[in-house]
């Protein structure tokens, strides 16, 4: 994975620390949100892993978490995370971080929450996941309002400057 990915997580999850705020993730130790959590805990920052029963294995948790939750399976981590946390920050990700972006932004649109979303679009990965939804848009699909229903950010300070706006309001 290219460096300029894991530094933003690192980044982001130091900043995460710093404001006061904690981190709420999947609780393992791999990828870009493994780097995420570490991140954070290096700013002492507090970190809340909920992972499905059995993906538990001391291979897999990130023993620096605060606290491990247990989840049935993922759709109840997936409710267990949305119910937890204040805000999302999708990093770089494969298809169970587009499948949870989906999910919360449709979830927002339908006003079964209100928080802040932000589609970190490091180095333009989300790029073409933007122009897919534009294309959408043009083509009367998907309503031009829902661009409104998350933030790009094409670096931390952007993202964390938006959550920052989000909080004060």
């Amino acid at each position: 994975m290219a460096d300029v990915y894991n530094n933003a997580a690192r980044e982001l999850g130091r900043e995460i620390a710093l404001k006061g705020w904690g981190v709420i993730y999947g609780g393992d130790r791999a990828g870009l949100m493994g780097h995420l959590a570490d991140g954070a805990c290096s700013a002492g920052g507090k970190v809340v892993g909920i992972m499905p029963s059995r993906m538990m294995k001391p291979e897999v948790v990130n023993e620096r978490c605060d606290e491990m939750v247990e989840a049935r399976d993922m759709r109840h981590r997936k409710e267990m995370l949305e119910h937890r946390c204040d805000a999302m920050i999708a990093l770089p990700g494969g298809l169970g971080t587009l499948e949870e972006f989906f999910e919360v932004v449709v979830g927002r649109q339908l006003g079964f929450h209100h928080k802040p979303i932000v589609l970190l679009n490091i180095a333009g990965y989300y790029d073409p996941l933007l122009a897919m939804i534009e294309h959408g848009v043009e083509l009367r699909f998907i309503k031009p309002e829902c661009r409104n229903l998350f933030f790009v950010a094409d670096s931390v300070r952007r993202a964390i400057g938006y959550l920052s706006d989000f909080d004060a309001k």
